[in-house]
């Protein structure tokens, strides 16, 4: 698990679950305060649709530039962008190199290739995320 949500997290809305031979966890549409998109639940494959608190994880190396760039509009997101899930929020940078996304409250741990520009810092930003690098834990508060 190369990044994760560690705060209280983001609620959800669970609307659909399907099962796909690409993914060994079932996929959810979900609804999030600030958009809507399908992802893998690593939560109970006989859960209900309804309502969770989750925590997001990216388990992929990010790439400045690649995967990851300046938002063209200010503003926390969730999208659904092909055959990938977009996730645009504040950076924040750390002394190691690495970066904590602010999606809306929900921080995500981002692990970078190479560290992205100083100027970067606090800058609105969206990391792009194959569907089966990124997934939801549901938690209890």
């Amino acid at each position: 698990m190369i990044g994760s949500g560690h705060d209280l997290g983001v609620l959800v809305e669970i609307e659909k679950m399907r099962r796909f031979g690409w993914s060994p966890f079932p996929i959810v549409q979900v609804q999030t305060p600030v958009g809507r998109t399908a992802v893998p639940w690593c939560g109970s494959p006989d859960a209900v649709l309804g309502r969770y608190d989750v925590e997001w994880t990216i388990d992929m190396e990010i790439s400045w530039g690649l995967n990851a760039k300046l938002a063209a509009e200010p503003g926390p997101a969730i999208l659904a962008g092909g055959h990938c899930v977009i996730l645009r929020g504040r950076l924040g940078l750390t002394s190691d190199g690495a970066g904590v996304l602010d999606l809306d409250g929900s921080m995500i741990l981002l692990d970078f290739v190479e560290p992205p520009p100083a100027e970067v810092e606090a800058s609105w930003v969206q990391i792009y995320v194959p569907h089966g690098d990124v997934q939801m834990h549901p938690f209890e508060l």
